[in-house]
């Protein structure tokens, strides 16, 4: 399949987290603008989205939304429209639900604010760009790009899922063949939350009906991958950016 960086248009990231274990950092900042190898995380999301071809992004507030608002509103690309939760947290799926009516109807990226990779091969295909080419709406509810877990720094060790030779997804257990983590970025279509609650729901309710449904798929990651989840994990991360970039 041809890859067209411009084929999905409109994101949406989901920032309104509290980041309650990067505290006490975050009892002063929301953690999407903590700074890692001088950059705040949630640039790091954008610039990817930006520079596979997306022209707006939703992106949802709660934690220091004044904060995140003015900062936003430096950026001209993407364009972003704030999803505002200042009212009351809506977790992920009730976020995305809520930032998805701000977007026009069809092929949407979504990504967290604090996940992101780094040592994208230049003259290839970004990963979104990836993602937003595999992705068929006909055949697929969701596509999400995962990772290996040797190509990641911060995370856990937790396997998400089970890779199969077509690309299907189906939920890790022990002992299963190709395992891998989610990376935080999804291709989906926004009608798949058209029936989504008003309120508070953890989207891995609508990763459970895919894989029912056969109908939840994924790519994996080119690069590394980094997830910063403890005031300690940020030298981490910071070390692999300099070693990454100093081999670039």
């Amino acid at each position: 399949m041809p890859i067209n960086p411009r084929s999905i248009k409109n994101a949406m990231v989901l920032a309104a987290g509290l980041g309650t274990r990067l505290r006490p950092i975050t009892d002063t900042m929301p953690k999407p603008l903590v700074p890692i190898a001088d950059k705040p995380m949630i640039d790091y999301v954008l610039d990817l989205l930006d520079g596979a071809g997306v022209e707006t992004a939703a992106v949802n507030v709660h934690h220091f939304a004044d904060q995140m608002e003015a900062h936003l509103a430096e950026r001209s690309r993407p364009r972003v429209v704030i999803s505002d939760e200042r009212a009351a947290l809506m977790n992920s799926g009730g976020g995305l639900a809520k930032g998805l009516k701000l977007l026009d109807d069809g092929p949407v990226l979504v990504m967290n604010a604090d996940l992101f990779w780094i040592g994208e091969k230049p003259d290839s295909p970004s990963n979104l760009q990836r993602l937003a080419s595999f992705f068929d709406a006909a055949t697929m509810d969701m596509a999400l790009l995962c990772v290996r877990n040797e190509d990641t720094t911060g995370h856990n060790g937790k396997l998400d899922f089970s890779l199969d030779p077509q690309g299907r997804l189906s939920r890790y257990k022990d002992g299963m063949e190709n395992p891998v983590v989610y990376a935080g970025a999804i291709a989906m279509h926004t009608r798949l939350l058209a029936d989504a609650p008003d309120d508070a729901f953890n989207l891995n309710i609508y990763f459970d009906r895919a894989i029912a449904r056969n109908r939840l798929f994924g790519i994996v990651l080119d690069g590394h991958w980094l997830t910063v989840g403890t005031p300690a994990a940020i030298g981490e991360a910071e070390a692999v950016i300099r070693r990454v970039q100093g081999a670039e």
